[in-house]
């Protein structure tokens, strides 16, 4: 066999390589499909949201260690920009009809509320231990809960009342204020970014009765960005290549994080599936301690505790009083 037989006869055991794997792609993917096709809808919901946490939790500890060279704005802009062209077909399908609103004063109030939402939040991650500024995000189910009554009318018994005052006090646990009664000030961002992650929540209800949600993704993927540009040119420092690759990741893991929290809310009922979420806190103290070492304080456990066990409690409630919804539209139903 000549030598050019040989490279002939290797080229052609690559290519057969690369077809084999392509082939069996296709098979590995269709066969996952099948199984999850066979589980329970809360079951696969139960998975998505687990694997949302889990990136959720990354995408902070990237933040946090991005943080360290370049200003949260220079982060903020770059990972809008990246998840802009991720998700940019879908928004340039829709052009420019997807910029056609019925609220334009509740998609501006949206898109303010989310980028002090997450500048606050990231600003919060990049200062705190991580498991700190995870739990105290958790606090955003009492303030839905607030708002919910005071913005929406909605009515709350005295058992979610009960849970909402009981999540308040491990905030206050969480806080720590010192003797002279002085808080951390980004323990105070920490709380506020749950605050005005709330008002987007109360927002995009809304929002959902008039506008598609292809709409309300475009205003969001469109302007935070543009907000942060300016501050972003402003305090810009020129990424190293390590910190390119920071900065594209977080773009990234937060897209996947994102895709994978509405797949599981598609998936299973919230009821079932939320209360999953709250593993982001053994994520972010196993990250916290491995990356950053920080171990978790007494307080910061009991504060968290005492937050989880009252946000399940809610969402608990919020189950019972949805099925007693469901079936007294039922029974009126019938008896028309």
């Amino acid at each position: 066999m000549t030598l050019q037989d040989k490279e002939l006869s290797a080229s052609e055991r690559v290519r057969e390589t690369q077809e084999t794997r392509v082939s069996r792609h296709p098979r590995i993917v269709s066969r996952l499909r099948e199984m999850t096709s066979r589980l329970p809808d809360n079951t696969v919901g139960a998975l998505w949201i687990l694997q949302a946490a889990f990136l959720f939790t990354v995408m902070a500890a990237l933040i946090k260690l991005a943080g360290s060279g370049m200003s949260v704005f220079q982060i903020l802009a770059v990972r809008q920009a990246i998840m802009v062209l991720i998700v940019a077909p879908r928004i340039l399908a829709g052009l420019p009809g997807s910029l056609a609103t019925k609220r334009p004063d509740l998609q501006a109030a949206r898109v303010v509320l989310a980028t002090t939402t997450m500048l606050s939040g990231f600003t919060a991650i990049i200062e705190l231990p991580l498991a700190d500024a995870t739990t105290l995000s958790f606090s955003k189910t009492f303030f839905v809960t607030l708002f919910a009554i005071f913005l929406l009318g909605e009515q709350v018994g005295r058992h979610r009342w009960g849970a909402t005052i009981a999540g308040f006090f491990g905030i206050l646990i969480m806080l720590k204020p010192n003797a002279a009664g002085f808080v951390n000030p980004y323990a105070l961002l920490a709380l506020g970014s749950a605050i005005t992650g709330s008002l987007v929540l109360i927002t995009v209800k809304v929002l959902t009765r008039t506008d598609p949600p292809i709409t309300i993704l475009t205003y969001q993927a469109i302007f935070v960005g543009l907000i942060m540009a300016v501050p972003a040119y402003l305090t810009w420092t020129p990424p190293t290549l390590e910190q390119w690759g920071l900065l594209a990741l977080i773009g990234a893991v937060s897209w996947a994080a994102q895709m994978s929290n509405i797949r599981a809310f598609r998936s299973g009922e919230a009821s079932a599936i939320a209360s999953l979420d709250y593993t982001r806190l053994l994520y972010a103290t196993i990250f916290g301690i491995g990356l950053f070492g920080h171990w978790p304080s007494g307080v910061t456990l009991l504060g968290a505790g005492i937050i989880i066990l009252a946000a399940l409690y809610t969402v608990r409630r919020e189950a019972i009083r949805g099925r007693e919804l469901a079936r007294n539209a039922e029974d009126n139903n019938q008896g028309v």
